[in-house]
């Protein structure tokens, strides 16, 4: 008699393992998931089908009507009441039996990572008072308390919990949102007013190492969660929040009925009911524990488990892109992994999964032992791809003992090269420009300067940009050669005109090249006179104080400048104006004064400055993060935007400018509130020669004072981008 299956409600990571233990034992299950991202958690497979959905009471009945199951385990979230409330009502009376895989509170037979009672009020853990536990019973009594906690707080007990929260302007803006990287969880985050950098989006559970990263980084106060046990990594956050000397709310969780079972006690009664031996004991890591730090074997993953990762380039999409190397690889892989069009092509692999961004393949590697998997990237692996952020990935959870085996690279064929040699071009002397997903670039500057431009875009609408620019910014004159869908059946290799490019719609993969036989050389140097710029009656940074301010910048490629008060926008036209890899965030709040900036934007013809209207520090919310800032104006906050700008990047680079006497006073408070170096103050005096009847004066321009630092973050602090 055939074995019936099993009907798993998943919404925790000890589900997802119940199913792959029932597959190992060849017992079909059926795992119900209720998001996108869930579904990409669960290994798929003969034995394993997927139903992804929210279900009320009547669907999940119907659904075990429809079935032949032989149990139902509702191995959901311990916080998720009503789900589990559904779930065994629905199956009620229909004769199957109901499992309730309940995951283990705090002091449940593991480890407490700190001592101490759980009443409300008490310090449970630390020398000397530091931090405090404090336990409610729901979201919005924990809400009514943080209004009276200082500092920012650190959010972990989900998404659809945020309106609790949000109700309360100054709450909201103190919050830092940690949440699934989900379109479902980001979108609620959207609703509620939290964005931008309040929203960490990562798939858990995490070390106390990450979470005091997390916790310095963001200048975290309180720390908010939920009682979610050893699989929800709840004794790491307590452990984090002991050592950084922080508070924590806990939401106690909801009380149950007591007929709930641990993972080896449900593995033990579907074995006698499927009569197959199931295995109940949890390997290391498998249910969110840190590996231990004992001999090789005796953490639980076994001497031949190890992983064998590699990366591979596939090139174009086409097998005949691949290397030999990387086809051997393929060829004895047991799961591969990469975007659809390159895994589809690749049937003799046994297991298939589309997945090709870190926040999907960590936690999938952390779930399988003993398997040889390959990941494929499109082109070249080191060429605008997302292999190398995946590489520091996977190398990091190797050090830190998470994951175990080995992990390399194996290179293939770019775009570029791949163009390059179907239309007998050369790409030692060209610019090679990427504008996938990037609105703040200087792509006409960049063709400009180049005789030879080889382009990297997202689909059509990006060739249909390139058309437009082309045309607007007096190029009609370039060459265009487009290369759509390289090395399949129905690739296309064509020269175009800029209207054809603006007017082509046939959607898909395409690279270009770009030849400008008018090409000339960027100036090597800042140096605008005054008289270019379109100036009105704003108040304008003068060429000699631009010179030496930006000088003291000490900008790089790549870099991302916040002009603070920008004026009429010559500091950010000749910043943006260095090197199109530069983006000049320029902030100014007068009306009058952003539309100057828009039209030297325009005169300079440079894309790469983002004009906003606004103050600061409110209105840098959003914008990216910046590795230099300049402030030519500070409307009375310099201490506000300094301590942003010091949040948002610990080694900032910042340059002040200062006319007035409060301004220079305050450049000495500010050297000594906060830790720097490479600092200096500059006293700068212009005078220019002046024409007076036959005689010729010199005339002085009011002194100016240039405060240069780096920021340094304290001893222990997370540092983030260095501003050099």
């Amino acid at each position: 008699m055939a074995l019936k299956e099993i009907l798993i409600f998943a919404g925790t990571t000890e589900g997802r393992v119940l199913s792959e233990r029932l597959a190992a034992a060849g017992v079909r299950n059926r795992v119900c998931v209720a998001t996108e991202y869930g579904e990409l958690l669960v290994k798929s497979g003969p034995l394993v089908r997927v139903h992804r959905g929210r279900m009320g009471m009547e669907e999940i009945r119907k659904l075990a009507e429809e079935g032949d199951f032989g149990a139902v385990v509702d191995a959901t979230h311990p916080y998720a009441c009503v789900v589990s409330r559904n779930i065994k009502e629905a199956v009620e009376g229909m004769g199957i039996p109901y499992l309730r895989l309940e995951r283990e509170r705090w002091g449940d037979g593991w480890e407490r990572p700190v001592s101490g009672g759980r009443e409300e009020g008490d310090e449970g853990y630390g020398k000397e008072g530091q931090g405090q536990v404090t336990w409610f019973a729901n979201h919005k009594d924990c809400a009514a308390a943080l209004e009276q906690v200082e500092g920012n707080i650190l959010l972990t007990v989900g998404s659809k919990e945020l309106g609790e929260y949000c109700i309360s302007r100054n709450l909201r803006k103190r919050l830092y949102a940690r949440v699934l990287p989900a379109a479902e969880s980001l979108a609620l985050c959207g609703k509620w007013g939290i964005g931008g950098r309040q929203i960490i989006a990562m798939q858990g559970p995490f070390s106390a190492e990450m979470n005091g990263a997390v916790i310095r980084q963001y200048g975290i106060g309180c720390l908010v969660t939920k009682d979610s046990g050893r699989a929800g990594g709840f004794g790491e956050k307590l452990e984090a929040a002991m050592r950084t000397g922080i508070k924590v709310f806990v939401i106690g969780r909801p009380r149950e009925d007591g007929d709930g079972m641990g993972f080896e006690e449900v593995c033990g009664k579907l074995g006698r009911i499927c009569k197959r031996e199931i295995s109940g004991r949890e390997t290391c890591g498998e249910l969110g524990e840190e590996p231990g730090d004992g001999k090789e074997g005796d953490s639980g993953w076994g001497k031949d488990d190890g992983l064998e990762i590699i990366l591979a380039g596939a090139g174009m999409g086409s097998r005949g892109c691949l290397t030999r190397e990387a086809e051997e690889a393929i060829s004895r892989a047991d799961i591969l992994l990469g975007a659809r069009r390159l895994v589809d092509g690749h049937r003799e692999v046994p297991e298939r999964y589309a997945f090709y961004q870190a926040e999907q393949i960590i936690p999938f590697l952390r779930d399988i032992h003993g398997k040889t998997v390959v990941i494929l990237f499109s082109g070249d692996t080191g060429f605008y791809s997302g292999c190398s952020r995946v590489y520091r990935e996977i190398k990091k959870e190797i050090k830190e003992g998470r994951l175990k085996g080995s992990v390399q690279v194996m290179p293939g064929i770019s775009s570029a090269a791949y163009l390059a040699s179907a239309i007998g071009e050369s790409y030692e002397d060209a610019a090679v420009y990427s504008i996938h997903g990037r609105d703040l670039c200087n792509l006409a500057g960049k063709i400009r300067r180049s005789r030879k431009v080889f382009l990297l875009v997202s689909g059509v609408k990006d060739v249909n940009r390139l058309g437009q620019i082309l045309e607007e910014e007096d190029l009609s004159g370039c060459r265009v050669v487009t290369g759509y869908r390289l090395s399949c059946e129905d690739e296309d290799i064509r020269s175009r005109t800029p209207r054809q490019c603006r007017e082509l719609r046939e959607e898909g993969l395409y690279t270009c090249f770009i030849e400008n036989p008018r090409a000339r050389e960027a100036r090597a140097a800042h140096g605008i006179s005054d008289g270019e710029f379109i100036r009105g009656k704003v108040p304008m940074t003068k060429e000699e104080v631009r010179a030496v301010s930006i000088c003291k910048l000490r900008l790089h490629r790549g870099a991302v400048v916040y002009d603070i008060g920008s004026g009429t926008g010559s500091v950010a036209v000749e910043i943006a104006g260095l090197s199109d890899d530069i983006q000049v965030c320029a902030l100014e709040k007068k009306g009058e004064a952003v539309s100057l900036i828009e039209e030297n934007k325009r005169k300079f013809r440079l894309e790469n400055i983002f004009v906003t209207q606004g103050e600061a520090p409110e209105a840098l919310a959003g914008l990216p993060k910046a590795t230099h800032g300049f402030i030519g104006g500070s409307g009375g906050r310099m201490r506000e935007i300094l301590d942003a700008l010091r949040q948002i990047n610990p080694h900032m680079r910042v340059v002040i400018n200062g006319v007035t006497m409060e301004t220079i006073c305050e450049l000495k408070e500010i050297l000594g509130r906060y830790t720097t170096e490479d600092a200096e103050i500059v006293q700068l005096q212009v005078s220019r020669m002046k024409q007076a009847g036959t005689c010729h004066l010199m005339n002085g321009e009011n002194p100016v004072w240039i405060c240069a630092f780096r920021f340094r973050p304290d001893e222990g602090e997370e540092g983030g981008e260095r501003g050099e």
